[in-house]
């Protein structure tokens, strides 16, 4: 290309820039003449000084079906169309939150063994200890009401330690007075272990309850006519699992009004023999007894204890003077268990914890394996298998962190894709049953003292456990890899940021499990969309896929083959996704590797297309504090100085560096003293010019003597003098610094910037005070 292409005179700029729509100001040097006499000896043609190039239908180059021309990338590259405003908004959040994922997933402090699944070598479990229909395991009773009387063993350790509840005294009274108590609350909670010294208590209180405590195996035979308890003075305990195989039977007996005919009779069965029961489960036999058959029987929910108090009752007993309580507190914060039980509250954890520490156990191994993300998911995902449940468990590992009625919202969908198609919407209400079935989730309250205290927060009690759920999901249920996958990609196009970004994760956590299944399964397809949200999404999964080492390597050669494809449509989009890729983490952990990606995505014989994401990569580089190995690429490549592509490319590509505000980021991994420099508002490269004055001074002065880039470079040059440097502390000073280094550099590098600062500083509708200022210094140093 020669130097005489036509070029506005500074009309046109970067995202940021004077030339992008809605500055509010008109096309500078509309009545002033005067011409650079730099320029007129340096081209053939003038400056065409009030001509507004990219005038006309804007080209998306990423769309066009064949090589992109020159003039085409500069124009789209300074189109303010807002499109990449877009873009790089999503870039930076969703590298953000790659960035904290992978951190995660790097940590090993709580020796988690994440990825180390063991998926093909399980065992098919079903938890809760129960078969189907309420039957305990082990027991095989004829139809007549069988019961099992308790190991006194088993009746010891539920009531020498046992810490009650709060409620606990009410409790024993409704038991005594109605006979039939429905005690509910999540597995774990120490549900069981309070039914038992409910009837123990409660039969003491009754007459010395001389029959004992009782496992009434068959709970369905209490509404049989006729029924009656087998031992008398005895108390009987049943325990209902949640779903429709453990409380069929309990439906119409609690669901409608003929039940409580059912009940009256139970009822009358036990006082006629001094006899109490207990019906234990969780959320679905909670719901059950709300119906008009549970008014014949008393119900009452399990508060959840205290795990630290648990742990104290079981471990010093009823005694344990303040340097016993002490010490063993300090116990449980070395070892970690106190964070462990703030992650699984459940009472059998800290039961579990508690015998360990009695039997002078290793405790440390006691709670790495009770915080293993791995084990906790294995016995989940055994225990529930409803959709309803799954779904939600999904949806909250994609977009943790998020409010709960978007989390919710795309748990529907998920079901559905899981389900047969329904006439009607079905009744989801997943909140009821958080504290049931996903008890590793907390539904985080927002802070009413505040003013706009905002939406409650779905959030994991473990950091790893979203990740590990979406990895077992993946690796495990092959019936649903599909819906998951379709669901995934729907998530991807909507209308939330925030939901797009953590869905791009949440695809680069899958492609952990096996990267070159993923790779070709959906990456590839997505790096080479025409949708710019799934070449997005397929650079910030890859990014969270090269993050571990024993998968980096080969991300790595991935993209370097995106990156020297051949200049069709398909191979540019490649190109462009691997580009975005290196600007993320990959490029923060090997700088020296992201720029030659960048380079070979840049140096495509013909094509041009590549410069808006290769500039844009360049970016991302400088925000990930990657700066010096940027700037010396791009030294490097234009080297030569002449008209050659890659020097045009790669001083466009620093132009718009250098003209691209500084966004702070969403989620902050690294936090680094070197951010206390960065002004929001203000592009990285001024702030940080202290620091690169060399490298910055002679890309600076290329650009600024190149044609076409000169344009461009003109407008950011009085961008940063004009409207960022009194932003930033100290910036005209090191603007003036660099505008000396320039102009001392041979050629006619003086004469051109003062013949600008001159134009600026008597610019009739905008005259700039900061470019006589910097004339000044520049008249000075003659």
């Amino acid at each position: 290309m020669s130097e005489d292409t036509p070029a506005g005179e500074t009309s046109r700029g970067f995202p940021g820039g004077r030339g992008t729509p809605g500055h509010g100001e008109a096309p500078r040097g509309e009545t002033d003449t005067r011409r650079d006499p730099a320029d007129e000896k340096e081209s053939p043609e003038n400056r065409k000084g009030d001509e507004a190039p990219g005038a006309g239908p804007r080209v998306d180059a990423e769309e066009h079906d064949g090589p992109v021309s020159e003039q085409d990338a500069l124009r789209l590259l300074v189109d303010g169309s807002g499109r990449d405003d877009a873009e790089r908004h999503e870039a930076l959040r969703a590298g953000a939150l790659a960035d904290e994922i992978a951190r995660r997933l790097n940590a090993d402090a709580s020796g988690t063994r994440i990825g180390t699944l063991a998926l093909f070598n399980d065992s098919v479990t079903f938890g809760g200890g129960f078969h189907p229909g309420g039957t305990r395991a082990g027991a095989s009773g004829p139809a007549v009401a069988p019961a099992s009387a308790m190991d006194p063993a088993e009746l010891t350790g539920h009531t020498e330690l046992f810490l009650p509840p709060d409620g606990y005294e009410e409790a024993v009274d409704a038991l005594r007075e109605r006979r039939v108590l429905v005690l509910t609350g999540p597995p774990g909670s120490g549900r069981e272990a309070t039914a038992v010294n409910l009837l123990a208590e409660a039969q003491v209180m009754e007459d010395g309850g001389a029959g004992g405590c009782h496992w009434l195996l068959t709970p369905s035979a209490v509404l049989r006519a006729g029924w009656e308890p087998p031992v008398k003075d005895a108390g009987y305990l049943a325990v209902l699992e949640d779903g429709p195989d453990g409380l069929r039977e309990f439906a119409a007996a609690f669901g409608t009004s003929g039940g409580a005919g059912q009940w009256a009779s139970v009822v009358s069965a036990l006082r006629s023999a001094d006899c109490l029961l207990v019906l234990t489960g969780g959320h679905d036999l909670e719901v059950l007894a709300a119906g008009p058959g549970g008014d014949q029987v008393a119900r009452h929910p399990v508060t959840p204890v205290d795990p630290l108090a648990l742990v104290e009752r079981r471990v010093l007993g009823h005694g344990g003077g303040p340097d016993a309580r002490a010490e063993l507190h300090a116990l449980l914060e070395r070892t970690g268990a106190t964070t462990a039980l703030r992650e699984q509250p459940a009472a059998r954890n800290a039961a579990r914890l508690a015998s360990v520490i009695r039997a002078d156990g290793d405790v440390t191994a006691a709670v790495a394996q009770l915080r293993d993300p791995s084990e906790q998911v294995r016995a989940w995902f055994n225990r529930y298998r409803e959709p309803e449940a799954v779904a939600f468990a999904l949806a909250a590992a994609v977009l943790e962190e998020c409010g709960y009625l978007t989390v919710a919202e795309a748990a529907v969908h998920l079901r559905a894709a899981l389900t047969e198609p329904e006439t009607a919407p079905p009744d989801l209400r997943f909140a009821d049953r958080l504290g049931h079935e996903q008890q590793w989730i907390r539904l985080e309250l927002p802070d009413e003292s505040r003013l706009a205290p905002g939406p409650p927060r779905v959030r994991f009690r473990n950091a790893l456990l979203a990740q590990t759920i979406l990895a077992y999901a993946w690796n495990a249920l092959d019936g649903r890899r599909d819906a998951i996958l379709q669901w995934l990609r729907r998530l991807l196009n909507h209308t939330d940021l925030q939901v797009r970004a953590r869905a791009a994760v949440a695809a680069g956590v899958l492609a952990l499990a096996d990267p070159h299944y993923a790779v070709h399964r959906f990456l590839t397809t997505w790096a080479g969309s025409t949708s710019w949200p799934l070449r997005q999404a397929a650079a910030t999964a890859l990014g969270v896929a090269g993050s571990r080492p024993e998968t980096a390597e080969a991300v790595w050669e991935l993209l370097h083959r995106w990156a020297r494809g051949d200049a069709s449509a398909y191979q540019r989009r490649l190109a462009g996704t691997a580009a975005n890729a290196v600007g993320g983490l990959l490029g923060r952990t090997a700088p020296e590797r992201a720029v030659v990606v960048l380079r070979a995505a840049l140096d495509r014989e013909g094509d041009w297309g590549t410069l808006p994401a290769v500039a844009w990569g360049g970016v991302h580089l400088v925000h990930q504090r990657q700066t010096a190995a940027l700037l010396d690429a791009y030294l490097e490549w234009s080297e030569p100085q002449d008209l050659s592509p890659m020097v045009v490319k790669s001083l466009s590509a620093f132009v718009f560096a250098v003209s691209v505000p500084y966004e702070e980021p969403v989620v902050d991994a690294a936090g680094t003293d070197a951010d206390r420099t960065r002004v929001p508002g203000v592009p990285v490269l001024l702030s940080e010019l202290p620091r690169y004055p060399e490298r910055l001074a002679e890309l600076w002065a290329r650009a600024l003597a190149r044609k076409p880039v000169q344009d461009a470079a003109l407008d950011a040059l009085r961008d940063w003098i004009d409207d960022y440097a009194d932003a930033c502390p100290g910036a005209l000073e090191a603007i003036g610094v660099l505008l000396l280094s320039v102009a001392r550099r041979p050629g006619r590098h003086r004469e051109r910037l003062t013949w600008w600062l001159e134009k600026w500083a008597a610019d009739r509708r905008s005259p700039s005070a900061n470019a006589a200022r910097l004339l000044h210094t520049l008249d000075r140093d003659r």
